[in-house]
């Protein structure tokens, strides 16, 4: 399991994994997970060749059952050698809701690997270095150090986004905050570093003797501040035809900036575009990063699926509203017929993991 908070990379480096695993004459099966349906992730996964199981509708940890069953549909129909899961990105306590049990209630079954969780560096340096105005609440915040704080691994992503100051910056700091976690630091758009973590992952399961305590009010409240929106979007003209990439980019922009206008920070935002069998993907993973297109369709078409995957610390209905704005603005602009559909907006509901089992705790239920 790869985990990490919401834009850390996760999607990419599980794909890279992966794309490693089969290279090495294994068969992989990939398990997404969403609090909602449409998921961008699992899109992508399934466009690039891989098997892919989904878990919607919670985290992994709410969806234990539903987690062991898809792994268990995966095995029965394409026996992989591998599953990697990609849990929920603002989820935490996962060692002790879904590692403990697995291991526990299925460890006949599965060899369970070191918990990697990525450090997303946009909002990991603010928070790591305690600096004001992160654009997320310290109970938000919360969740991202609980995330590190329970990692067998923490691997510092997009090294290729960062200089050598801003890289070694980085590593200090984690360093001081987990003098005790191993820390690596890797580029899973490039590939740097990825030999390393792959050999922390293939060391066996670590012996744990404790895991972090969790303050489950704080996490719930942390993750309520997040506005959750799925979407999809269907655009069409009937003059000629658009540049794919290009729309989803100004799609994004529109956003961003509508996301700027009332301070609303980005946790993850990224929209899927499907025009005859050929595929974009765009990003934004803070305010600070610029909307990034991390595949490429080179297609123009006279129309596009798209599925708008976004996660804001901003209330859901404002969410939905400026989201439906800025495809308004799009189709305008464009000369577009615009219509979406499938739209939840959202707060994510408190956890309520289906088995607590933690290490060097008394074994009683999330409260």
């Amino acid at each position: 399991m790869l985990g990490g908070f919401l834009g850390a990379g996760k999607t990419t480096a599980i794909a890279r994994l992966a794309r490693h695993f089969v290279s090495q004459g294994r068969k992989v099966g990939l398990v997404t997970n969403d609090q909602a349906y449409g998921l961008v992730d699992t899109q992508s996964l399934r466009a690039q060749g891989f098997q892919v199981g989904e878990v919607t509708g919670a985290c992994f940890c709410c969806k234990f059952n539903d987690l062991v069953a898809t792994a268990g549909q995966l095995a029965a129909e394409d026996q992989p050698d591998v599953i990697i899961a990609e849990p929920v990105g603002s989820c935490t306590d996962l060692v002790a809701t879904v590692i403990e049990p697995l291991r526990q209630l299925y460890g006949e079954q599965y060899e369970i690997a070191p918990m990697a969780v990525l450090l997303k560096p946009d909002h990991g340096r603010k928070i790591l270095a305690d600096e004001q105005g992160i654009g997320f609440s310290p109970k938000a915040a919360y969740i991202f150090l609980k995330q590190l704080e329970e990692a067998d691994v923490v691997v510092i992503n997009k090294l290729d986004q960062l200089d050598a100051e801003a890289r070694e910056r980085l590593l200090q700091l984690t360093r001081q905050r987990f003098p005790d976690k191993e820390v690596l630091a890797v580029s899973a758009r490039q590939g740097e570093g990825f030999a390393e973590l792959i050999a922390a992952l293939e060391r066996g399961e670590p012996q744990r003797t404790r895991t972090p305590d969790v303050d489950y009010d704080v996490y719930a409240e942390g993750e309520a501040e997040l506005g959750w929106l799925n979407a999809a979007v269907r655009l069409r003209t009937a003059a000629g035809e658009f540049d794919v990439d290009e729309l989803l980019m100004e799609l994004l922009r529109h956003l961003e900036r509508s996301f700027s206008e009332v301070s609303a920070e980005p946790a993850h935002l990224k929209a899927l575009a499907d025009a005859a069998g050929a595929t974009a993907i765009a990003n934004l993973v803070s305010a600070d990063s610029g909307v990034e297109l991390s595949l490429a369709s080179g297609a123009r078409a006279a129309a596009a699926e798209v599925t708008v995957n976004a996660r804001v610390a901003i209330d859901p209905e404002t969410l939905a509203d400026q989201v439906g704005k800025a495809v308004a603005r799009l189709a305008e602009q464009h000369g577009l017929e615009a219509e979406v559909s499938d739209l939840q907006s959202f707060r994510p509901g408190r956890p309520m993991p289906t088995h607590r089992m933690p290490l060097g705790q008394s074994h009683s239920p999330a409260r």
